[in-house]
């Protein structure tokens, strides 16, 4: 009897430890979502687009398309969340243009057709190759633009480096919140290895901050966002009914008001 629950024991002991150690090795899979392409030339997607080439510190060069706008009140970069590519931003940098912004969609390394694997401390980099090509070229006001993972990307920039304004969409507190939520059965925050801690960077800026969200997000509860709104001391915005991917959240009024009100 003794010998058998010893056995069971180690067979237990294994599969845990298989469990947990494949969560660990691959969770940047599970975390980074890219897709990357093909994509046409910036210029075939809003009139007057440009395809541009941003250099990281660490020597990446990274893809990106740049929409600029003649006598711009300000220039928006766009750090958009953990899945798809650059693409998927168009109706916002369409909206955006079309009431005098200027925009830069953002692709991190990895994702659309971009050299380079995701990870917190490359993301961060990327965003500051970003704010580095805006201030040489757009000369204009600034405003980061988060979406999800990407608020995280940009409150972490603009802790360091602020923004005329800085303008979240459905941020959560940390990554490990939001993974516990959706791994109920792993020890999230022991197993992470990127930690996005976007509440306690958002209490470092300095800057105006608003955060839209929505009222039915199955990806980001609404709490974790209210929550970062309440840590920043920043504007929040609800959008009823809206879940994490809807259009409202892409390019919908609250949001659109949010990011053109943003500047004045």
């Amino acid at each position: 009897m003794r010998k058998r629950v010893l056995i069971a024991l180690a067979v237990t002991v294994t599969i845990v430890g298989v469990v947990f150690g494949g969560a660990f090795a691959f969770q940047r899979k599970l975390i980074y979502l890219p897709e990357a392409g093909p994509l046409t030339g910036a210029a075939a997607v809003l009139p007057g687009g440009r395809d541009v080439t941003l250099t990281t510190s660490d020597g990446l060069n990274l893809s990106s398309w740049y929409f600029p706008v003649a006598g711009a009140k300000a220039a928006v970069l766009v750090a958009p969340g953990n899945a798809g590519n650059r693409s998927y931003r168009v109706p916002m940098a369409r909206a955006l243009t079309a009431r005098g912004l200027s925009v830069l969609l953002l692709d991190y390394r990895g994702y659309g057709g971009n050299p380079g694997e995701p990870s917190e401390d490359g993301l961060a980099l990327d965003a500051r190759a970003a704010q580095d090509f805006l201030v040489r070229e757009a000369g204009t006001p600034l405003i980061y633009f988060g979406e999800s993972l990407g608020s995280a990307v940009v409150t972490e920039l603009a802790a360091e480096r602020p923004p005329a304004a800085l303008v979240l969409r459905s941020p959560f507190v940390d990554l490990a919140s939001v993974g516990q939520r959706h791994y109920p059965f792993l020890p999230v925050r022991w197993l992470l290895r990127d930690e996005f801690p976007t509440r306690d960077n958002v209490a470092r800026v300095k800057a105006p901050v608003t955060v839209v969200y929505g009222a039915a997000d199955s990806i980001v509860p609404a709490e974790q966002s209210r929550a970062v709104a309440r840590a920043a001391g920043a504007e929040a915005i609800e959008v009823p009914g809206a879940d994490h991917n809807d259009p409202a959240l892409s390019d919908g009024p609250e949001l659109i008001g949010a990011l053109t009100g943003a500047v004045r």
